[in-house]
């Protein structure tokens, strides 16, 4: 029987996203824990172990780059640096622009781009691109399409329409705790809501690097 994420469908692709929500969490705690001794919260989310920077990342790479895998192997290191580098600085210019705060700071790397991307960091995504077209994504493929077909869609919808509103509520509580920084008072239901559930010292520990610019 064919899977319900066959090939490179929208059922697929969304599974590519939440798992690499996950897993990207998952790794950098690990990496936190070994570079610095201790354990820190690197989610991106309020409810549960995800970040949004990840999953989209599995998801870009995915996209743009299995095609590739046929391709010399410096060809495609060199395209994921680029395409890498360029969805760090996205991701880290759309944070500061909607709520005034960065969660990563390269300034004091040499070789940096308005603190946002270093040259370092990009050869980690050109080495991270290598692994995924050649490795990891055909072993996810795999996984995903041995879900079976007789939950896996219903599934995907529930995940989904959490995923969605755990978006909703995580970007409603950090652009609620950026008001109070400014001094602006709770004007509604839903702002009285954020201060009573959502204070700043819940999201400093769900968020601890990041920062007010």
């Amino acid at each position: 029987m064919k899977s319900f994420a066959s090939g490179m469908n929208f059922y697929k692709l969304f599974w590519v996203f939440f798992i690499g929500c996950f897993l990207g969490v998952v790794l950098e705690t690990i990496w936190c824990f070994l570079t610095r001794g201790h354990f820190e919260s690197r989610t991106g989310l309020i409810y549960g172990p995800f970040n949004l920077v990840y999953g989209f990342g599995a998801l870009l790479m995915t996209i743009s780059l299995v095609w590739m895998s046929g391709k010399r192997d410096l060809y495609i290191f060199v395209v994921g640096s680029i395409i890498g580098a360029a969805f760090e600085y996205f991701c880290s210019y759309i944070q500061q622009a909607l709520f005034g705060t960065v969660s990563w700071d390269y300034s004091q790397f040499p070789l940096n781009f308005h603190g946002r991307i270093n040259l370092l960091y990009s050869f980690f995504w050109g080495l991270l691109a290598l692994l995924w077209v050649k490795d990891l994504y055909p072993i996810m493929s795999s996984w995903i399409e041995r879900i079976p077909n007789a939950w896996g869609k219903s599934v995907t919808w529930v995940l989904l329409v959490f995923m969605v509103l755990n978006v909703i509520v995580s970007a409603a509580a950090v652009g609620r705790m950026t008001q109070r920084r400014n001094g602006v008072p709770a004007t509604n239901r839903i702002e009285a809501f954020l201060d009573a559930h959502y204070p700043d010292e819940r999201l400093q520990k769900i968020y601890p690097n990041m920062v007010y610019k």
